[in-house]
């Protein structure tokens, strides 16, 4: 075997659902990223927009940079119970959350294939392992690589296994085979043997998005985005899109549900690090806005929801109690006026005027 068909069978038997690889080179939709950035759509992600042009382009990450690896890895479930995820007085957590953090599953198994990567190749190789936290458009190279399409919703689209994906890339600087996108065509697609890379004439993912968070197709407005709302942003909530925000507490899995990528071709991953647990997936509102510090930290130790911090995660828990509108939720809101944290006091007093207002 080749060296490029060497490591796909590698990452392969290290468990990646999809591997697949690019040429190190200048991102084709750069232009789409800075106009992206000149609209303010990043919002308060900052770090976005430092040093645009590393981003755009891995030999700017790393030097003599020839290929980039980029895994897949499925994390789709099935569908909570209806009577359970339609429940407003339990929480909504995205799927990608229902476990312990996926970084440390990942990241491991990336930097074994990497290591696999020089071993094979017979010599010291200039490289980074990154699973999204790196300066890299890793959908647009992933897409470069044929491990899926970037679709309206302007996640990575996978063919074999919808969006429900994380993804993973090496940069590394020896040249590899390099595989193609999928083609946007049937004609091509028939020719090739492959599905089509495209979304058609599918709008589903832009209307039903809670917050109207597409201006549009492939332009996300972060500003608008409930995942955003409910992880990144470190202030308050804007008062206009409380309402819209529902029983969602960490992050929206809104425009992959309905998805019809997503509805007919996913399929669970080989690495089933998560599991749907009703109290963790859909918690009761009412628990999580009775946690102190440090039941905050017994409970989501070790979990992506650490990120939003208790001040954030208590602050989205006050609003799906507004939202849901029961008289239940008024004690543990009143004494959540008393909280030191005025994030939490701000949210719970709003909420209780929701109530009340009913």
């Amino acid at each position: 075997m080749t060296l490029t068909q060497r490591i796909k069978e590698k990452a392969l038997d290290l468990g990646f659902d999809l591997i697949g690889i690019a040429p190190a080179q200048y991102a084709p939709h750069a232009g789409a990223f800075r106009r992206w950035l000149a609209n303010g759509y990043h919002a308060g992600m900052g770090w976005l927009a430092r040093d645009p042009h590393r981003r755009e382009d891995p030999r700017q990450v790393v030097a003599g940079a020839q290929s980039v690896v980029v895994v897949g890895v499925s994390y789709f479930l099935l569908d909570p119970p209806p009577a359970l995820w339609n429940d407003p007085s339990r929480g909504r957590i995205a799927r990608y959350a229902w476990g312990l953090d996926y970084h440390d599953h990942l990241l491991p198994r990336l930097r074994a294939l990497g290591d696999f990567v020089e071993q094979e190749a017979g010599r010291h190789l200039a490289q980074r392992a990154y699973v999204d936290t790196g300066p890299v458009l890793e959908r647009e190279f992933a897409a470069l690589a044929g491990i899926g399409f970037v679709g309206k919703n302007t996640l990575l689209i996978s063919p074999r296994f919808g969006s429900y994906l994380f993804l993973g890339e090496i940069l590394v600087d020896v040249e590899l085979e390099y595989d193609s996108p999928l083609p946007p065509d049937p004609q091509t697609a028939r020719q090739t043997g492959h599905r089509t890379g495209t979304c058609g004439a599918c709008t589903r993912c832009l209307q039903v998005c809670p917050t109207q968070a597409f201006p549009a197709p492939y332009v996300l407005n972060s500003n608008r985005c409930i995942s955003y709302l409910t992880i990144e942003l470190k202030g308050a909530v804007p008062v206009e899109l409380r309402p819209l925000l529902g029983n969602w507490i960490f992050g929206c899995d809104a425009c992959q549900e309905i998805c019809p990528w997503v509805r007919r071709y996913s399929q669970p991953g080989r690495l089933p690090f998560l599991h749907f647990d009703p109290d963790w997936a859909i918690p009761r509102l009412t628990d999580l806005m009775a946690l102190d510090d440090a039941g905050f930290n017994a409970r989501f130790k070790g979990t992506p929801v650490k990120r939003a911090k208790r001040r954030g995660l208590l602050r989205n828990v006050a609003v799906a109690l507004g939202n849901w509108g029961s008289p239940e939720a008024l004690p543990v809101l009143e004494r959540a006026l008393h909280d030191p944290e005025p994030l939490i006091r701000d949210h719970a007093a709003w909420a209780i005027r929701q109530i009340r207002n009913r």
